[in-house]
């Protein structure tokens, strides 16, 4: 008996998944039991990449979540609304599903996976992060043995790549930016990228895999990389770093009870693993016990390396629909119930860079070690570069501090006389 998928969406990832679910040879034994059943569109006119036999392609997507003959209800249309809805009524259904919207999943995880728990289905969902990379799966059942300690990823290439042309052309964010836009890189409307918004969905389901607990998107501390300029990344290179867009997720205590997760730009040193992870490329850093280091690498987008994620989940889903379906199989279900508990940023213990621009006067950092000393800021490196037209700049880089006791001593800095202004503030990893 063939298994029969409903497609949601045929756009560039559903595109690129019809072409390699159609191309068999060479390929898993498994995709031979595969039909595309029906494929859900919102333009029926628009030409296609793929050809698709009369009758399978339609405008109602309900109808296809609600159709008894379908096993698998593929969803790669993206967006919230209707999609969240049309998950829930393909699982209420019996169906089982693969997704590869990371931010439904971020937002909603909690009701679909309730749904899905309670229904006796899958929910599959390793193209939501990293693209082809595979990063869910072992997370389940590779490494579902190990104890994480911390999740440090590379989780958005477009940010990357613009932070790896700022470094390597010493240009400005602005004009990478629609460079990027132009190319194709970059979205028109690049909020979600470059203000962290993406890669906060991402580490927060990684996060929930790593740790064993749902999690509260609006607990993610998220920074993007508007503020980073040419200067910043010239000065992190004469200190021996690399600035990357981070999305953490880290043990705060021994017992892992307190969790930080976050997405922050980054100094990052120039010997780690992850600061030589360059243009559109993901990276995800997993550290945990007995395992140590393990890295994922490859590409974090493009309509090949997400299709072969979406595949990869069909095909498992396939494999245990073929075997037992009485028991539900405990390395491919989410069934976590509890919250993971997130601490503010302001617990977070970081070193930090800081740059200052001072009107030229005698004793200024003097000034300045005096105030951090006050709160407990122990000062790595002090360097006074140079000089921006009148004003002279001075940056900072500490020792581990606690966020707040930082963000304290900055705000009484603030008010001296002599400070002008404050242009950057970065952690350091």
């Amino acid at each position: 008996m063939g298994v029969k998928l409903g497609i949601l969406g045929l756009g560039t990832v559903g595109t690129g998944t019809v072409q390699l679910l159609q191309d068999k040879i060479d390929r898993h034994p498994l995709l031979q039991e595969i039909e595309i059943y029906r494929v859900g569109v919102r333009s029926p006119n628009k030409p296609r990449q793929v050809e698709l036999p009369a009758g399978v392609v339609t405008t109602d997507l309900e109808a296809i979540v609600n159709d008894p003959a379908i096993d698998i209800i593929v969803e790669v249309m993206g967006g919230l609304e209707p999609t969240r809805s049309l998950i829930l009524t393909a699982i209420k259904n019996g169906k089982h599903v693969v997704t590869a919207n990371k931010a439904v999943i971020s937002r909603f995880g909690a009701e679909i996976f309730t749904a899905a728990n309670a229904a006796g289905v899958y929910v599959m969902l390793e193209a939501s992060v990293g693209g082809g990379i595979p990063v869910i799966q072992p997370l389940k059942q590779s490494l579902s043995v190990n104890q994480i300690h911390a999740i440090t990823g590379i989780v958005n290439g477009t940010t990357n790549y613009i932070l790896t042309r700022m470094q390597t052309e010493g240009s400005d964010f602005d004009d990478v930016l629609a460079d990027a836009q132009s190319l194709g890189y970059a979205e028109a409307d690049p909020t979600a990228d470059v203000d962290g918004l993406d890669a906060a969905d991402k580490i927060a389901i990684l996060a929930s895999l790593g740790f064993g607990g749902r999690i509260n998107l609006a607990d993610v501390y998220c920074e993007g990389i508007r503020q980073v300029s040419k200067t910043d990344i010239a000065y992190a290179t004469k200190l021996g770093f690399v600035i990357k867009l981070l999305a953490i997720a880290k043990g705060q205590n021994h017992d892992r009870s307190q969790l930080s997760v976050r997405v922050h730009p980054t100094l990052v040193p120039q010997s780690h693993p992850l600061a030589t992870i360059n243009g559109v490329y993901n990276a995800i850093l997993v550290e945990g016990e007995p395992i140590g280091q393990v890295m994922f690498f490859g590409p974090g987008a493009g309509a090949g390396a997400t299709a072969s994620a979406v595949c990869s989940d069909i095909l498992n889903l396939v494999a245990t629909l073929k075997t037992d379906t009485s028991k539900a199989h405990p390395l491919l279900a989410c069934s976590h119930q509890h919250y993971c508990q997130i601490s503010p940023i302001s617990e977070l213990v970081s070193r930090f860079y800081t740059r200052f621009l001072t009107k030229d006067q005698s004793g200024v950092i003097g000034k300045l070690g005096t105030i951090f000393g006050k709160y407990d800021v122990s000062l790595e490196s002090v360097v006074q570069t140079g000089f921006q037209e009148q004003l002279a700049e001075i940056v900072v880089v500490t020792h581990d501090v606690k966020e707040g006791d930082f963000r304290k001593a900055l705000a009484e800095i603030k008010n001296l006389a002599a400070i002008d202004s404050i242009p950057s503030i970065l952690r350091v990893l």
